[in-house]
């Protein structure tokens, strides 16, 4: 016999799609024979589309082998930290990702990245057991390129997780912005891109289009706040708002509006010697509305992320901007 006590994690979904994840290994026709005929719902039969409410009773009757071949056993999701934690409470957390981690894992990388990096940390402080949550994990909200910088933001619990969902699919409550260096005088003032997303997936990339029909819409904020040095080129340094969170989306619309991001070979920027790839750092995020549910106590706060050390240096040699705080001050005259 398997007795489940329904979590806050784990409520708020049907009957049927707990026990898909419960029982991965279980074919669908066996989840569905496990609900008629082996069973109970708080003491009595329930059906497929049961809500689930936290404190609710499954009792499950099969051994504890059959159990367990149809489960899978919980990772230990050692991975060495590489992130730095810009900001966490109970229920999220705000990693500030290093270059060249991926948010996910992928075919190749499946082990060492960010979010089994986080769960790691987690599993460690006690804040999540694998063995007890199994039909959820922390998970990033948002994500981020392999090579671009900066903040991710997690959640610990599946109610945090749907309230961060909500809120950046409805472009309100949370303001994500980017730093860049861009190649080219950017005009003065902001610069309004909008277009559609038209993805070429053998390639890995995003090219702009006008016609709704080719994609998701993309909306993004672009202002210089600073312009390189004498000598050293025509390049302006960005603060860059995104209100959709598309693939590639900054670099795709600056290299269409004509200024590729510096280094972003891939988006038609020339090779430089200061960068190999997108110069792009996720920068902060601000809180301004996070209704009135688990997370209202955020609204107000923002979070940021210093850039890494050699973007900071290419800042420096490029705009005279020396230090994080310094960069923070030019960048509140335009918030």
């Amino acid at each position: 016999m398997v007795r489940i006590e329904i979590s806050d994690n784990t409520e708020n979904q049907r009957l049927d799609r707990f026990l898909r994840k419960y029982f991965p290994k279980a074919s669908l026709s066996h989840i569905y024979r496990i609900i008629r005929k082996d069973l109970k719902l708080n003491g009595k039969r329930a059906h497929e589309d049961a809500l689930l409410r936290a404190g609710d009773q499954v009792v499950i009757y099969m051994s504890d082998e059959e159990a367990a071949s149809l489960m899978r056993k919980p990772k230990s999701a050692k991975a060495k930290r590489q992130f730095q934690i810009a900001y966490e409470d109970d229920n999220v957390l705000a990693a500030n990702k290093p270059f060249g981690l991926l948010t996910h894992g992928d075919s190749q990388e499946k082990k060492n990245h960010l979010t089994n990096q986080v769960i790691s940390y987690l599993i460690e402080g006690g804040q999540y057991d694998p063995f007890v949550e199994r039909s959820f994990a922390p998970s990033p909200a948002n994500r981020i390129d392999r090579n671009t910088t900066g903040l991710v933001l997690f959640a610990k619990n599946a109610e945090a997780l749907r309230e961060l969902n909500a809120l950046l699919r409805s472009k309100d409550g949370i303001e994500k912005y980017y730093l860049t260096v861009c190649e080219g005088r950017m005009p003065q003032g902001e610069t309004r891109l909008t277009g559609y997303m038209k993805k070429d997936e053998a390639r890995n990339k995003v090219t702009v289009s006008q016609s709704p029909e080719d994609g998701k819409l993309m909306e993004t904020s672009v202002i210089p706040v600073a312009y390189s040095l004498p000598g050293q080129g025509s390049r302006s340094l960005l603060l860059v708002r995104i209100f959709t969170g598309r693939t590639h989306q900054i670099r795709a619309q600056l290299a269409d509006a004509g200024h590729p991001l510096l280094g972003d070979t891939k988006y038609g920027a020339r090779p430089s010697r200061l960068r190999s790839t997108q110069l792009l750092h996720s920068w902060q995020l601000r809180f301004t509305d996070m209704g009135d549910g688990r997370l209202a106590y955020l609204t107000g706060r923002t979070v940021t992320a210093d850039p890494p050390q050699d973007m900071m240096k290419i800042i420096s040699d490029l705009f005279g901007i020396r230090t994080a705080g310094e960069l923070e001050n030019i960048a509140k005259d335009y918030f």
